[in-house]
C-alpha cells in the first residue's frame, strides 16, 4: 500500500465532507493524530497510515498513485460520480447543522 500524503488526506476528507473527528472514528483513532498528520506536525506509524487509508478507500476515495499521476501530482477521487453520502452507523454521532433549538 503506497503512502499518503496529508494534502491527500485532507482532499479525500473534502470529497466526502469528513470532519477531522468522522475519519479518526472510522480508522479506530483519536483525532489529534488525523489533525497532527493533516498539519504536517507527526507522520503516523505504519499501522495507523494504512487504517487512515483503508476507511478513506471504504468511504469510496481511490488515490491517484505514482503510476497514474495527474498533471504530475498525486490525488484523489470519488470511485463513481455521484456516490450517495455514507450514513451514519450505529453509535457514530453526526454534525448537528442547526443548533438552534
Amino acid at each position: 500500500m503506497a503512502n499518503m500524503t496529508p494534502e491527500q488526506c485532507r482532499a479525500a476528507r473534502a470529497l466526502l465532507k469528513w470532519p477531522q473527528v468522522r475519519l479518526a472514528s472510522k480508522a479506530g483513532m483519536g483525532e489529534s493524530i488525523i489533525r497532527d498528520f493533516e498539519s504536517g506536525n507527526r507522520v503516523p506509524n505504519p499501522s495507523k497510515m494504512i487504517a487512515i487509508r483503508r476507511a478513506l478507500e471504504a468511504a469510496g476515495i481511490l488515490f491517484v498513485s505514482d503510476g497514474q499521476q495527474i498533471a504530475g501530482s498525486l490525488g484523489v477521487r470519488l470511485k463513481a460520480a455521484g456516490s450517495p453520502q455514507h450514513p451514519l452507523t450505529e453509535g457514530e454521532a453526526g454534525i448537528i447543522a442547526n443548533s438552534e433549538m
